[in-house]
């Protein structure tokens, strides 16, 4: 899995690259997305989007593709821990929960500003593009190489356990709110969508989330490690 995610890392980098070298030397590039097709009729507008949402899709599901860290609200993923503390469960929901809120203030205010920029006339369409494809590069940074959010506020030792590790796609997303049409809006509700699944299962099942009473989460049953750049302590199994 931690191969697999470093691949979806380069590959990620090499987008934006080509983003970014179409905003700085061809700027024209952007107007042959929107209106050039690829595929017969189809532009590249729809090749783009549907491979986005098919990444999304596939968030909602128990896929092979994607880590624990996205599963772990499944319950063929959760195997019970008897001993568990419930009062010690609902402490560490209520301060992962406040982390969360913590979070979603600060990414909401920093994505004002673009907004803002935005409606002023000082940043277009292809800047909220571009910091969007960005973002999509940042993504797998917090999984693989350092998490601002986990080293500063949420906390967590590891990806595996991360308390908001379904927002990806509504952080990525967040600057393409300001774009009015299908494509942009589509993106952006629907992640919200995925995010919003998420919060009601940890609502309903937290103990799914917790590996103090989900062993599945637990290092001695990692088969992921794909916390082996951010200086993580797992056991070693075997696995890595």
């Amino acid at each position: 899995m931690f191969r697999t995610y470093c691949y979806k890392l380069a590959f990620r980098v090499i987008i934006f690259l080509i983003v970014l070298y179409g905003y700085i030397v061809r700027p024209e590039i952007y107007e042959y997305i929107v209106d050039r097709p690829l595929l017969g009729q189809i532009p590249w507008t729809y090749i783009i989007w549907g491979i986005l949402m098919f990444s999304m899709i596939t968030h909602m599901l128990p896929t092979k593709s994607i880590t624990m860290g996205s599963k772990k609200r499944f319950v063929e993923n959760f195997h019970v821990n008897e001993g568990y503390d419930k009062l010690n469960l609902y402490q560490y929901v209520q301060k992962n929960n406040i982390a969360a809120i913590w979070v979603l203030i600060i990414w909401l205010s920093f994505n004002a500003i673009f907004g803002i920029f935005y409606l002023r006339g000082t940043l277009e369409e292809k800047e909220l593009i571009l910091i969007s494809v960005f973002f999509y590069v940042c993504d797998l940074i917090c999984v693989v190489i350092w998490c601002p959010f986990q080293s500063y506020i949420i906390k967590n030792k590891c990806c595996v356990n991360c308390r908001i590790f379904n927002w990806g796609h509504f952080m990525m997303f967040t600057p393409l709110l300001f774009i009015v049409n299908f494509f942009t809006w589509s993106l952006f509700f629907t992640s919200l969508i995925v995010m919003l699944r998420w919060e009601l299962t940890l609502l309903k099942y937290p103990e799914r989330f917790w590996e103090e009473s989900n062993t599945t989460l637990q290092c001695v049953n990692c088969k992921d490690k794909i916390c082996k750049f951010k200086g993580a302590k797992f056991i070693k199994d075997g696995n890595d």
